[in-house]
């Protein structure tokens, strides 16, 4: 069984409740969908042919039992799902990063899902599955990447129209270098909502640019 793969590479989480701590990435090729901010675009298309048999054994290479299956959208290869699978029968605990397009259902507990909601600035925020909402988690993790005060507004309503906050982890991470960090924690306050600011700490410890971080 095949997968494309872009890269597998070892750093620290730079996203979501588990940032800060190390982490094994296994970043799949291709994508669905075409964010106006998209800072992986390299994983559109290049990537090579890898059995499960062989992603594993390039995990193992790292002394890391937290393992997280991203893209480009994972989802839209469907061995991923026997991927997170093997990962976790291995000992990993997995997070699968998703843009939230495609059906989530099949990704099963114990793993963890990191679901982005699209927000208008991205462009593609009608391409949403809204039927995730309901297969939500409270251990998943729901991310919004806010580009400006009409993404902030939005996101809100989103929030408090499905209940997200008591259904998961809710994150509004700054489009980096296109809101500023500051502004959106000050929205964050005002609005008196427990959202949890999130800021891409991986592109603060390397240059945005650096792959494989």
């Amino acid at each position: 069984m095949m997968l494309k793969v872009n890269e597998i590479f070892y750093s620290i989480q730079g996203e979501s409740t588990f940032a800060g701590l190390p982490c094994v990435f296994v970043r799949l090729t291709g994508c669905n969908l075409r964010c106006l901010y998209c800072d992986t675009k390299y994983a559109y298309e290049e990537g090579d042919e890898i059995s499960i048999k062989g992603i594993l054994g390039k995990v193992e290479k790292y002394n890391c039992d937290l393992v997280e299956i991203t893209g480009g959208e994972p989802l839209i290869q469907t061995q991923t799902i026997e991927l997170a699978k093997a990962l976790i029968k291995d000992g990993k605990k997995v997070l699968v990063e998703t843009n939230g397009s495609l059906d989530i259902s099949a990704l099963e507990e114990p793993l963890i899902r990191i679901m982005d909601i699209k927000c208008p600035g991205s462009k593609e925020h009608e391409k949403m599955n809204w039927d995730n909402i309901q297969d939500l988690r409270q251990n998943d993790n729901v991310k919004f990447i806010i580009a400006d005060r009409e993404d902030f507004n939005w996101a809100v309503d989103k929030v408090e129209k499905f209940d997200l906050l008591n259904k998961s982890e809710v994150l509004f991470s700054p489009a980096f270098e296109i809101l500023n960090p500051e502004k959106l924690s000050k929205w964050i306050l005002e609005c008196s909502l427990p959202i949890r600011l999130q800021l891409q700490i991986h592109k603060y410890i390397w240059q945005p640019s650096i792959r494989g971080v």
